[in-house]
């Protein structure tokens, strides 16, 4: 069996036509979608990026121990499963994050990688003093606020304000993007498609080809802008700061015709995937999946983003559709049970005939491509120190914790990095070890007291915002605009949420920090009456 799974960032479900999105012509995406399995009710796990890849390579949630970071030395990634296993495993990918301290580990777990630069704030060229005049004239201050760097100097990352810093850096590669091929979307489909071309002939691989498009900044070849254009002759608005809509319809509509340009470009470069797909008759050998890792809000509940606000839909509920040559009887077959990207690690393995660890929590899906029996009652998600959200298909509960600070809480690692840094000395400084956890593999972990500053939202100087545990019936409301008082649903839906903690063997701290001790008794209990 061969294996290409696609992975865009921040892809969002309703975006696409097979979703029932208007705004963007999707043609490729909405082919795939008439030939695979399409998942209606598929939702992330941890969030933000890197956790969501932890989960992906892990096939288990990592938000209830640690936030953004590299994968820990017992984790299971499926990556290395398959080499074990004889399955070769290739990716593809401009993901900036990989190669960061947070992003240790990910690429590395496969047999070879090829890794694209040029996305987000990975300058292309090293400029020590780039033209920062000339930026400001060319790019909005609210989207790039380069005023605190000084003109003619060196700017270097630890003198710079930390947004100004990425900003610029993203300013640089802009100005070197001439030609479409240029582009990191393009380049990442060109080395696709040399590795299939490689091995044409050849069986048991895995190739994920991972492209960080459509994330902002919105940066898209003209033809696709001029597709979308919203008539805006202002300064470039392209990377929304995570915070309230403010700006005015033209603005709003600007920044949403960038977006779309970018989706409309990955629509079409997957559809040169397609085409040699069709061409070389992969369709018989070879499964194919199409993922992203969240959805963005772009103004709707009036903000951009993620993070800060409650996981809405539009960030949560994301696309899913999966080819399987076992199963082409199964054409355009719409799957509506619940499954969340935990579910991909052990889908991957049973494509190539491996067995999923003990410590998967995750669900394969292979069963779901030609029937129609549950692999979740319920699914949970959430960012560290930030709401829990869980779902039952029906209705989707937020709940937040009374200290919205988190300093309550303890990071447990053996790999202790944040996104772009180490842990600070202060930091280590309360690091005590801490017993195993039933997936660590019987090793000991560092207990370090969490610094709500080193949060992901407090990376970026943010905070919670919009907070308020709230349950919505998404069969009735799916905009998620009319919160319900429900005391008997919230009830059971939090003590789901206390099962899937006890599932994840969650530090006790976590049922506190939720107010779920009274449910976490009532697991303990139950599962020593099933292990007794």
């Amino acid at each position: 069996m061969r294996t290409v799974f696609v992975l865009f960032d921040s892809l969002n479900r309703l975006a696409l036509g097979a979703y029932g999105g208007t705004a963007i012509a999707t043609p490729n995406f909405d082919r795939f979608s008439e030939k695979a399995v399409t998942f209606d009710k598929h939702y992330v796990g941890s969030l933000p990026c890197m956790p969501a890849r932890r989960d992906m390579h892990t096939g288990r949630l990592n938000f209830m121990h640690r936030h953004w970071g590299p994968l820990e030395p017992f984790d299971e990634s499926f990556a290395r499963i398959l080499s074990k296993n004889g399955v070769y495993s290739h990716l593809i990918s401009d993901h900036l994050h990989y190669f960061e301290n947070g992003g240790w580990g990910y690429a590395t777990a496969f047999d070879s990688w090829d890794y694209i630069r040029g996305q987000e704030y990975d300058a292309v060229k090293a400029l020590v003093a780039p033209p920062l005049e000339r930026y400001r004239e060319k790019f909005d201050a609210r989207h790039y606020p380069l005023d605190s760097l000084e003109n003619s100097k060196a700017i270097t990352r630890e003198t710079s304000d930390k947004t100004a810093w990425k900003r610029s850096r993203a300013a640089i590669t802009r100005d070197y993007l001439k030609d479409e091929a240029d582009f990191p979307t393009a380049k990442c489909f060109a080395s696709a498609f040399e590795f299939l071309d490689l091995n044409a002939d050849t069986d048991n691989w895995f190739m994920q080809l991972e492209c960080f498009d459509p994330h902002e900044p919105f940066v898209a070849p003209e033809r696709f802008r001029d597709a979308y254009s919203s008539g805006y002759n202002g300064k470039i608005l392209d990377w929304p700061m995570y915070e309230k809509t403010v700006e005015s319809d033209q603005e709003i509509a600007e920044i949403r015709g960038n977006y779309a340009a970018l989706v409309a470009m990955c629509d079409e470069y997957f559809g040169r995937l397609l085409d040699h797909f069709d061409a070389c008759n992969l369709w018989e050998d070879t499964c194919l999946v199409l993922t992203t890792d969240h959805g963005f809000l772009l103004s709707e509940h009036e903000w951009w983003g993620k993070n800060r606000m409650p996981y809405y839909e539009e960030i949560s509920h994301i696309p899913l559709m999966i080819w399987h040559p076992d199963h082409a009887s199964e054409c355009g077959k719409r799957q509506a049970n619940l499954t969340q990207t935990p579910d991909l690690m052990p889908t991957f393995l049973d494509f190539h005939g491996c067995k999923a660890p003990p410590s998967v929590t995750g669900a394969s899906l292979v069963s779901l491509l030609d029937g129609d029996a549950p692999v979740h009652e319920s699914i949970v998600l959430g960012m560290f120190a930030g709401p829990v959200c869980v779902n039952d298909g029906r209705y989707s509960y937020f709940l937040y914790p009374e200290d919205l600070s988190g300093e309550n809480l303890n990071l447990y690692t053996l790999m202790p990095a944040h996104m772009t840094t180490h842990f600070e000395i202060s930091e280590l400084q309360t690091a005590e070890l801490s017993a195993p956890f039933d997936f660590t593999k019987g090793a000991p972990l560092m207990k370090i007291r969490l610094d709500p500053s080193n949060t992901q939202l407090g990376n970026d100087n943010h905070t919670l915002e919009d907070i308020g545990t709230a349950l919505y019936d998404l069969d009735a409301d799916p905009g998620q605009e009319n919160p319900l008082v429900d005391t008997q649903t919230a009830d059971r839906l939090a003590q789901m949420i206390a099962g899937h903690f006890a599932r994840h063997d969650a530090p006790p701290e976590l049922y506190a920090h939720f107010g779920l001790e009274e449910f976490q008794l009532n697991h303990t209990a139950a599962n020593r009456q099933e292990t007794g």
